[in-house]
């Protein structure tokens, strides 16, 4: 049943009586805002398993038991954004079985540059090293998992080893990567890192179990400064065996020169390669391609590097992957046998394969003594959509079939990479337009990748292409902008009519002269709702600039306004000195004009107060979710983020997809918002549940006596709109409300422990 209701001061009190004792057996509907989602097909017609997962550029592998089922999972972090991905393993004995699972994504607590998982004091469960952002150093979080997936700070903000005569850091930059592994072979955990100045490498052994017997402690001392006897060229990756350190200064072979220490910038997997119980390391280099395999010669308690293969695996396909590639060791096809995953490590975004990124080499051999064959370079890539660098969806019904497809452009994909004088590393990468048509239905959407060359814009070798579509010449078809890293636009006349699909006439280049100076990313939409298209154009420096269209439905006219529209600005300086934004206005279900900006730093924006404010400030909101679903979720952000936003499957909610430099989309399902009128005020803990003042005027108090800890909340309004969100305390219970119209809400608790707590009503009234 559907009521309309006016609340009135004279009629609220017999309406407040009938609402507050009213109920029936209506339950909110449960979505954390992801969802599996829209299927999408490859052009031969298979789909893919992980469509959503958000595409990989730079990553790094572990195991972990993610969903405590005895199986070990797959988690993934990305260095190009510090994205965390989740896999759940199903198993299948002699497959590769990972189903994306972003529900355990916010398990992990915030990781930045590198990690690497270990189970240092042997309880079965993964620990994780990473970065110490601002420290140099490597952090622990100890995994102490009961009934779901935990972690505790166990090390901050760095490791420190007795070396010198003190107790200091193991200098770890975010370029390395360092070695965590048992050298010695007693049953803890040790770590071998490149020294401050390069060249050689440092030993750091843990000596848990020389002192306490058992590996549960981080205590290390330094025991070499030239662990396996081998230097790296201070210009070079080229490598010099029988060298060591004395004094503090390189005992200098011909080549390594003296006073001069190479630049940081190694990947280390230490791995027995050859059986003979010794770890040996696969190293790689900051600019170069390959995997070195270093074996070492000597013994647990002194290791001594003896040959190297520059080749590796030189009988098999060798690794060539741009640039510093790091290595993972682990069953990801559930035989018992480990593989090798290998991936970019290198930290810049215009350096490294970002298309074809991740190698997989199966294991024919044993743990200890593997035989590798290369057997895809696009290991879980291939489930996804990923476009390489960058992925900027865009909504447009290109068939005219009345169903939204899905466009997406990128910064480009990765094409070569070249030394330029003085061994510096380029790369090249040229950008495109994917087009996945909507072969669904109006109710059931699904998408088909159809092309990456949309318009034949490849052969344009530009960069960070960003289109827009719209009828801008008046014949009632919809033509074609796309701004680029120059920050200019090109027009492209849709000379095919209405009915058609479009075919582009050559390009406009330096379209109407305009030029925001660097990576314009255009949006044509009628911004002063004066039937004509206006041009809303983000850049790099992170602002949004408005040109009116002044002209005719047949013969646009772009006017510049202002380069500071609705004073929005998404950069964030301790993040970086751009923001990149991407704007997205659109129509809310009521008709309201918003703003959705992504940003290099991943932030989502969204903004509010845009109609009859086109001079004024336009208010940022963090109640973009509220569009979506019925509760706060956390977009996944990544770097250089995009959105698009429109209601694909027609149930009047509106739903979301966003992408993210490493190539690939995320999707949001809008959810039907809760009918108020329906809710029954239950929950586990009904009975101890307590409002008052019920009505109430500037505030509410909320009692739950058996919460101990913090209780989020979300307040609704009548037409099941979340209109409040927050936590309380058991010290501090009391909602302010007094912004909050007269009118009739119910609140939401939940917890961590419990989940849902409940519902209560109750009456706002002055």
């Amino acid at each position: 049943m559907y009521f309309k209701i006016i609340l009135k001061h004279l009629l609220l009190p017999a309406f407040i009586l009938f609402f507050l004792t009213a109920s029936s057996q209506f339950c909110f509907k449960q979505q954390t805002g992801r969802s599996a989602g829209i299927a999408v097909y490859n052009q031969d017609k298979s789909q893919y398993s992980n469509p959503w997962a958000g595409g990989m550029n730079s990553c790094q592998f572990g195991e972990i038991d993610l969903n405590l089922d005895g199986i070990k999972d797959l988690f993934v972090f990305d260095r190009n954004g510090d994205r965390i991905m989740t896999f759940l393993n199903g198993g299948t004995a002699g497959e590769i079985d990972y189903s994306y699972a972003p529900e355990y994504r916010d398990k992990f607590p915030e990781l930045t540059k590198w990690v690497e998982l270990v189970d240092y004091n042997m309880d079965g469960k993964a620990d994780i090293f990473t970065y110490s952002q601002g420290y140099a150093g490597i952090i622990v979080y100890k995994n102490i998992s009961d009934t779901e997936l935990k972690f505790e700070l166990e090390v901050y903000p760095y490791i420190t080893s007795y070396q010198g005569g003190g107790y200091v850091n193991i200098l770890t930059t975010d370029v390395d990567y360092p070695g965590l592994s048992d050298i010695d072979n007693d049953g803890d955990l040790d770590i071998v890192t490149f020294w401050g100045f390069g060249s050689f490498v440092e030993y750091h052994q843990n000596q848990s179990m020389e002192k306490y017997g058992i590996p549960d402690s981080l205590d290390f001392i330094q025991v070499s400064d030239c662990w396996g006897h081998f230097a790296e060229n201070e210009e070079s990756n080229k490598l010099y065996l029988d060298t060591c350190v004395g004094g503090g200064l390189s005992l200098s072979p011909q080549g390594l020169k003296n006073g001069k220490n190479r630049h940081t910038g190694s990947t280390f997997l230490l791995q027995d390669l050859n059986n003979d119980g010794l770890k040996d390391l696969l190293l790689g280099d900051v600019d170069y391609p390959n995997l070195i395999q270093l074996i070492n010669g000597g013994t647990t308690v002194e290791a001594n590097i003896i040959s190297y293969d520059t080749l590796f695996p030189s009988y098999d396909h060798t690794v060539d992957l741009f640039s510093m590639p790091v290595a993972a060791y682990i069953d990801v096809d559930n035989d018992n046998v480990k593989e090798l995953i290998v991936s970019p490590f290198d930290p810049s975004p215009v350096t490294s394969e970002n298309f074809t990124s991740i190698w997989f080499y199966d294991n024919s051999g044993s743990d200890s003594n593997p035989v590798f064959e290369l057997i895809k370079d696009n290991f879980l890539q291939e489930d996804m959509i990923d476009l390489g660098a960058g992925a900027y969806p865009v909504f447009y019904d290109y068939n005219n079939d009345g169903l939204t497809d899905l466009f997406v452009s990128n910064f480009g994909y990765y094409i070569y990479s070249h030394y330029k004088p003085g061994m510096l590393l380029e790369s090249i990468y040229w950008s495109d337009i994917a087009l996945f048509e909507n072969t669904g239905t109006a109710g059931n959407p699904s998408f088909e990748f159809v092309t990456r060359d949309y318009a034949g814009l490849y052969k344009a070798k530009i960069r960070g292409i960003y289109p827009t579509f719209g009828d801008i010449d008046g014949d009632g078809d919809a033509d074609m902008i796309i701004g680029y890293e120059e920050g200019d636009l090109w027009f492209y006349e849709n000379i095919a009519g209405q009915e058609a699909i479009p075919e582009y006439a050559e390009p406009v280049k330096n379209y109407q002269g305009i030029n925001v100076g660097f990576f314009s990313t255009p949006q044509l939409f009628d911004l002063n709702e004066d039937g004509l298209l206006d041009l809303v154009i983000g850049e790099r420096k992170g602002n949004l600039n408005y040109y009116e269209n002044t002209g005719t439905a047949a013969s646009p006219v772009f006017t510049f306004v202002t380069d500071s529209l609705g004073k929005v600005n998404v950069t964030d300086n301790s993040v970086s000195y751009y923001g990149y934004s991407t704007p997205r206005f659109f129509k809310d279900q009521q008709g309201n004009i918003k703003l959705i900006v992504g940003s290099e730093q991943g932030k989502v924006f969204y903004f509010e107060d845009i109609q009859g404010n086109l001079e004024g400030a336009f208010t940022e909101s963090d109640d973009l979710y509220a569009l979506i679903n019925d509760e706060p979720f956390e977009i996944e952000k990544g770097l250089r983020t995009a959105a698009a936003i429109g209601d694909l499957n027609n149930d009047g909610w509106l739903d979301l997809i966003t992408g993210n430099y490493s190539g690939g989309l995320n999707y949001y399902e809008g959810v039907e918002k809760p009918d108020v009128f329906g809710v029954e005020e239950s929950g586990n803990l009904k009975e101890i549940i307590r409002i008052y003042p019920n009505p109430a005027n500037d505030q509410i108090r909320v009692d739950i006596p058996n919460i101990k800890e913090q209780c989020g909340f979300i307040i609704f309004d009548i037409t099941g709109n979340p209109v409040e969100n927050g936590s309380i305390t058991p010290i501090k219970s009391v909602i302010d409300i007094s912004h909050l119209p007269d009118g009739i809400y119910v609140i939401r608790l939940s917890d961590n422990i419990i989940g849902n707590i409940g519902y209560r009503r109750f009456v706002k009234m002055r």
